[in-house]
């Protein structure tokens, strides 16, 4: 058993909350600020940024493309109630020597927390990133949390997912339009014939409302295969 601690950065004040891991509870962590600040500048080697989360109805920060993706993943997951980044600097003693790490995300979902480390694939083999994540994972799980090591995920679900993102923000579609798309009898129907069902409204538009819902998992199409015109909604509800 590894036995860890955690310190946590709060919103007011940039005060550091440190206490044992098993004693720091899902409320606190969900109200932690990232533990890094990140700078651009010309010539940096990795990709950062902010990406707005329809879940969090907030910015989210990231640190590299594989972060970003994994931001949408989260944010496309109907179960992902809130997600945290860098949520907080674990501490622990192993093999005679003082440990830490700082996990890329925290996931509060409907089966319960799940910490989140982003890595590329062919770093996962190196000795030193195994025996970090094995002492963490065994930290996290300990407590009966999920832990999660995530690499390249499929590219045409990965471009799929990141087109439909562009139509997260609910605010820009009313809900008459979403009603009568809701109402609409388009399970079996492809995406092209889709746009053209509300004949009263540009197909643009339209086309924006379908969109939106299956961002919002109204609808569903098979997203290994590239969204075309011949994609085939299917009736979630």
């Amino acid at each position: 058993m590894v036995t860890a601690t955690v310190s946590v950065r709060r919103r007011v004040g940039d005060v550091v909350d440190e206490r044992a891991w098993a004693e720091a509870s899902t409320d606190l962590l969900q109200s932690a600020v990232p533990w890094r600040t990140f700078r651009w500048y010309k010539g940096q080697q990795h990709y950062s940024g902010t990406y707005w989360s329809a879940t969090t109805r907030d910015h989210v920060i990231y640190e590299s493309r594989l972060e970003l993706a994994r931001l949408l993943f989260a944010d496309f997951d109907p179960s992902v109630r809130h997600i945290v980044a860098q949520p907080f600097l674990m501490k622990a003693t192993v093999e005679g020597k003082v440990r830490k790490h700082i996990p890329d995300y925290l996931l509060v979902t409907e089966q319960g927390p799940v910490v989140v480390d982003v890595k590329p694939l062919h770093h996962l083999s190196k000795a030193d990133v195994s025996f970090t994540f094995d002492w963490v994972r065994q930290a996290v799980e300990f407590r009966g949390w999920g832990f999660e090591v995530w690499s390249e995920p499929p590219s045409v679900e990965l471009e799929n997912i990141r087109f439909l993102s562009g139509y997260r923000r609910d605010w820009l579609f009313s809900a008459e339009l979403l009603d009568e798309l809701s109402r609409a009898e388009l399970d079996g129907v492809s995406l092209g014939q889709a746009t053209r069902c509300l004949p009263g409204r540009p197909e643009p538009e339209v086309r924006a409302g379908v969109c939106h819902l299956l961002w919002k998992r109204r609808f569903a199409v098979d997203l290994e295969r590239s969204l075309s015109p011949s994609s085939v909604l299917r009736w979630v509800g």
